[in-house]
């Protein structure tokens, strides 16, 4: 694996720990959870575009890095109602205006625990 890579999917883990423990804090930091749920499986993406060579673009939708992959990784399109829901989540909850339930906080957590799963199997990590 690439360091580059590895970085990535770091980066992507911190997310993932940061979203599990918001979630679990029940201080109603819904927004933060949905946010890191997004993040985690956009660095994953990314990761994914990395160790395959393909160019990494300055996006935050999981729809557009899914496109990009679909050709080399077809098993991610199983993903795509996931990307759609998480990609939401990317810069609207971060404005006032727009606040995230806890279930919407819950959902995007358990999308967010199947599309690691399979992206860090998809990279030959433990899963």
């Amino acid at each position: 694996m690439r360091k580059t890579t590895r970085e990535w999917v770091r980066k992507a883990e911190h997310d993932f720990r940061g979203a599990s423990k918001l979630h679990a804090d029940k201080g109603g930091l819904n927004d933060l959870v949905c946010f890191h749920c997004q993040q985690c499986i956009e660095k994953y993406l990314k990761a994914l575009l990395e160790e395959t060579g393909l160019n990494i673009p300055r996006t935050h939708d999981l729809l557009r890095l899914l496109v990009d992959l679909q050709p080399t990784c077809p098993i991610l399109v199983k993903l795509r109602r996931a990307f759609t829901i998480l990609s939401e989540y990317a810069v609207d909850v971060r404005y006032p205006g727009d606040q995230s339930t806890k279930r919407q906080a819950s959902s995007a957590l358990r999308w967010t625990i199947k599309c690691r799963l399979l992206l860090r199997k998809t990279l030959g990590l433990r899963t």
